[in-house]
């Protein structure tokens, strides 16, 4: 998201709360949402391809709604009208192809408006056979059925070789040269947070948690324009709730736009000012391998640490200043991460929707699997092993990689050591309380401990080889020089 697209929701927001009727702000915020799938997409070199992602993620969250709705309930007039209204936006914006480029609100030129009916139609016409093929199928098996298409699609996006030969199967079909294929082609916006909300909802409906949403509920929920591109993973039945009460925030505009305002214009110091500074001084690949000296090296892996929280808290805090302006309230995502004593406490303060989500759909399942086994494993190796591979989720989830696979197991085997220490040092710890300067001393001591563990994962997160990676960590602690 851009100082641009920051700019117009921000003033868009007035409009929104001065001209459209508070009955109609439900439809607005769809609207924007939809059209934000396109309008923030990056742009592809492959022909067309930044036009068919954005229909890919709004075809998907029609689906998964389809998935998601009670067996045997009738569609309703409104989700008639809301399939119409998203179509009629694709379509819309399909026509206006001939516009100048920079009038014009999608990255690349659209297809033709002909050509995107008819792949709608035919792609609408497929599912429905699809769907009368299969309706007699167990439910739960077409549930578990999606989530694993949303996992192959994931797996295919976040894997480089996969993506190179997607976007070669692509630009075949394009005309193009298929030598130029690179991962950069596949560049699908908030795709990583559409999955995992997708997975939410399907997973739920699995569980019989889910409550009942209606398509434009469902389709706002899934694309909304603001935690588009960054989160935070808000969970559906508490962004529904906000969405059916917009009609009567009409009596809570000023302190909305003070409380929102304010937000956005510290993400903006965060991210404009404080993170993008620090770009210039923090750890990366050529950086890495100029560095003369361990203490410097230091310095670098410092930038980075806090660079990266400033940018993703700053993303965040605009996202969620936006969302207040719209009427939602989103959930925070950081809550100072690196005051935090122990690793535990850094990760229920350090992308906590993203913790929450891998606790609650990855975390418990697992664990709860595994006590079922028989012979019963102890539980000692229940926690270990649903912690690595927990955490080996989080790191995968940004990238199929060994250095991401790495991180992931760096923070799986450093959340184990401190469940191990903090079992075996809890009568300790107890006592210390009764000794505020020790307690002080300890707490000061965890701080700082905490803080070098993670930023040491930085390392295998910033750089973008093995070699690069270990070599960086020996010359950290003075070796390898």
């Amino acid at each position: 998201m851009t100082l641009a697209h920051i700019a117009a929701f921000s003033i868009g927001a007035l409009v929104y709360v001065t001209v459209v009727p508070a009955r109609w702000r439900g439809w607005t915020v769809l609207l924007l949402s939809v059209f934000a799938v396109f309008w923030l997409q990056p742009l592809s070199t492959v022909r067309n391809l930044d036009f068919m992602l954005p229909v890919g993620a709004l075809g998907l969250t029609v689906a998964a709604w389809w998935l998601t709705r009670p067996p045997d309930t009738a569609v309703s007039r409104d989700d008639r009208i809301t399939l119409g209204v998203v179509i009629a936006v694709v379509l819309g914006l399909a026509l206006l192809r001939d516009v100048r480029p920079e009038f014009r609100p999608t990255p690349s030129r659209p297809p033709d408006p002909l050509v995107v009916a008819l792949g709608l139609a035919l792609v609408g016409a497929v599912a429905l056979a699809v769907w009368k093929a299969l309706r007699l199928a167990r439910w739960r098996g077409l549930l578990a059925s999606g989530i694993a298409l949303i996992v192959v699609i994931f797996v295919l996006l976040k894997t480089e070789p996969l993506t190179i030969a997607t976007s070669a199967w692509f630009r075949l079909q394009a005309g193009q040269d298929t030598a130029l294929a690179a991962a950069a082609d596949f560049q699908w916006l908030g795709f990583s947070y559409i999955a995992f909300r997708l997975i939410h909802t399907l997973r739920d409906r699995q569980t019989g948690r889910l409550p009942a949403l209606s398509l434009r509920e469902f389709a706002s929920y899934t694309v909304f324009f603001p935690a588009l591109t960054a989160g935070p993973i808000d969970r559906a039945e508490r962004f529904v709730k906000d969405y059916r009460a917009l009609p009567e925030h009409t009596a809570q505009v000023a302190p909305r736009f003070v409380v929102g305002g304010g937000r956005i214009v510290v993400g903006l110091v965060k991210k404009f000012v404080i993170a993008d500074s620090l770009a210039l001084l923090s750890l990366n690949a050529a950086n890495a391998l100029e560095a003369n000296s361990t203490l410097g090296l230091w310095l670098l892996l410092y930038g980075f640490a806090f660079r990266l929280y400033f940018d993703f808290s700053g993303y965040t805090d605009i996202a969620i200043g936006i969302g207040i302006l719209y009427g939602v309230d989103l959930p925070e995502n950081f809550d100072r991460p690196y005051a935090r004593q122990n690793l535990t406490a850094f990760w229920q303060s350090w992308h906590i929707t993203l913790s929450q989500w891998v606790r609650f759909y990855v975390f418990s399942p697992l664990s709860r699997a595994l006590l079922q086994r028989k012979p019963k494993p102890s539980p000692l190796l229940v926690v270990v092993a649903a912690q690595l591979v927990t955490m080996l989720v989080i790191g995968l989830w940004h990238g199929v990689t060994w250095n991401f696979a790495l991180w992931g197991l760096w923070h799986g085997v450093g959340l184990f050591a401190h469940k191990l220490w903090s079992d075996s040092t809890r009568a300790w710890y107890q006592a210390l309380q009764q000794h505020p300067l020790r307690r002080r001393a300890w707490t000061v001591i965890g701080v700082l401990l905490t803080f070098h563990f993670v930023a040491l994962g930085w390392v295998w997160f910033a750089l973008p080889d093995w070699e690069t990676a270990r070599l960086t960590f020996a010359r950290l602690f003075g070796a390898g020089w």
